[in-house]
């Protein structure tokens, strides 16, 4: 199985809920993220305060992007305009 069924998929994702929604739905939260392995955010007037994650999260299969490719280049020096593009200079 692969996907969102084995929890895969769901490991990537995060639902945000609001501490009175996780105070009504905690036992539902709490067995979604035993049984995905999601990551539920919990706020408090729409500010980030806790985290429920899976106490044994499943360990990442080596191999779940097989058409990644990594340039052989992918470790050199940017060129000078790029630099600055990513350094936040607009202008080059």
């Amino acid at each position: 199985m692969n996907g969102v069924g084995d929890g895969k998929l769901a490991r990537m994702t995060v639902e945000k809920v609001s501490s009175t929604d996780a105070k009504n739905r905690l036992n539902a939260l709490l067995a979604d993220v035993e049984r995905t392995g999601k990551t539920v955010i919990i706020t408090n007037h729409g500010r980030d305060v806790a985290r429920l994650v899976p106490a044994n999260p499943t360990p990442r299969q080596f191999g779940q992007m097989p058409n990644l490719s990594i340039p052989n280049d992918f470790d050199e020096p940017l060129p000078d305009t790029e630099l600055a593009r990513w350094e936040g200079d607009e202008s080059s």
